[in-house]
């Protein structure tokens, strides 16, 4: 989004347009919508700056809720934006820890903020970006306590806050069609800064899910977060915010609850163990957090093989940290089998899941051409060593 975009949608004509837009189906036959709202003596820029930000909101319902109906966004914005429910977690960390005043440095379009503000606690969000900086203002505009700063996270006086929390950007600079950062050493603020500002103030650091292990420091907590079965980010807590005796953790966020696996280092894993009738795919959080050893031990199960993120026991035992599957046959990984296999079952819809084999799913469902009426689930992967299709059932 350029500057004048975001100026013409923060005219009493732009927002009412949007509210316009906000009850309407944008999504189907754009060339009508754009006509009409065209003849009714809308601008045309301002046409086509309310359709994408009406686009971008129906996107963010999946991060924001409801909350995305007055919201403002850019796509880069979006992408890279906490889910409110991870937010009100972390801001909820703040508040137990008896943190009033928080700095969040690199504020982006505000999510992390609004969560902080909406539990009172005195925001000062601080953004380079001119027009995000103006984007977290109208996001933010509800929220007596929260106010926003555009400035560069390195030059921020810290002075009157008690903690910071950082969202260092890990995309290409831009409003859109930008590009995820690999390289830890081009993030902004350089790391550098953000660890240095941790070991002298209580601080939150959110962080991708794949960030390189190394490099997170000994002395912080490291909570790995999933959402409805993905693993969204990782948050990173010294000081005050971190737990005592904690260093790893994952937390998993669904609408069942919030249970969480912590444990003060890295787990020791199980011993492999023959495969039993059921096996259970951890949530990717546990995984990331390396905890799999202890999910097993609560589970009384043992990996299927030598480096596979699959456990296997004779019981199945609910929980909250992996997906349980029956298991109904073991099979040879080999096409010409699994193709006759799904030809004699009649199988149309196959789901495939794999872990330690070179295969795309995509391409090998295609090759084992299921054209039939009956639904199965395989998981390509190796039991003991060997190469094994296995097909599963749902628990």
């Amino acid at each position: 989004m350029e500057r004048a975009e975001l100026a013409s949608l923060l005219t009493p004509d732009g927002m009412a347009l949007l509210d316009e837009l906000a009850g309407q189906d944008t999504a189907g036959d754009i060339v009508a919508t754009v006509t009409r709202l065209r003849k009714a003596g809308h601008d045309p820029d301002l046409v086509a700056a309310a359709l994408t930000q009406s686009r971008l909101r129906a996107r963010a319902r999946v991060k924001f809720g409801e909350f995305a109906e007055r919201m403002l966004f850019t796509q880069a914005g979006l992408e890279q934006a906490t889910r409110i429910r991870a937010a009100a977690m972390h801001a909820g960390r703040y508040l137990a820890s008896n943190l009033s005043r928080v700095a969040d440095l690199g504020c982006g379009i505000g999510g992390d903020a609004m969560a902080m503000a909406a539990m009172q606690i005195a925001v000062t969000a601080v953004e380079a970006d001119e027009v995000t900086a103006a984007i977290a203002t109208h996001n933010l505009a509800p929220f007596a306590s929260a106010h926003v700063v555009r400035g560069r996270a390195e030059d921020t006086d810290l002075s009157d806050v008690d903690a910071v929390f950082f969202d260092p950007a890990r995309r290409t600079s831009g409003h859109a069609e930008t590009t995820r950062i690999t390289d830890p050493a081009d993030y902004s603020p350089h790391l550098d800064t953000v660890f240095e500002v941790a070991r002298r103030m209580p601080t939150g650091i959110k962080l991708g899910p794949g960030f390189d292990r190394d490099l997170i420091p000994d002395d912080m907590e490291a909570q790995w977060v999933s959402v409805d079965g993905s693993v969204v980010e990782l948050m990173l807590w010294s000081g005050s915010l971190a737990r005592d005796g904690i260093t790893r953790a994952a937390l998993v966020l669904s609408d069942d609850g919030s249970p969480e696996l912590t444990a003060a280092a890295d787990s020791a894993d199980e011993p492999v163990r023959d495969l039993g009738a059921v096996l259970y795919e951890p949530d990717g959080a546990v995984i990331r957090a390396r905890l799999i050893g202890d999910l097993a031990r609560q589970l009384e199960a043992g990996p299927i093989s030598e480096g596979i993120a699959y456990l296997t026991s004779d019981a199945h035992t609910a929980t909250p940290f992996a997906t349980a599957f029956r298991v109904v046959e073991r099979l040879p990984l080999d096409e010409k089998v699994l193709r006759r296999w799904v030809k004699g079952n009649d199988i149309g819809t196959l789901e495939i899941k794999k872990r330690g084999v070179d295969i795309d799913p995509a391409a090998f469902r295609k090759r084992l051409n299921p054209r039939g009426t009956a639904s199965a689930t395989l998981v390509l992967t190796r039991v003991a060593g060997r190469h094994t299709a296995l097909v599963v059932e749902r628990v």
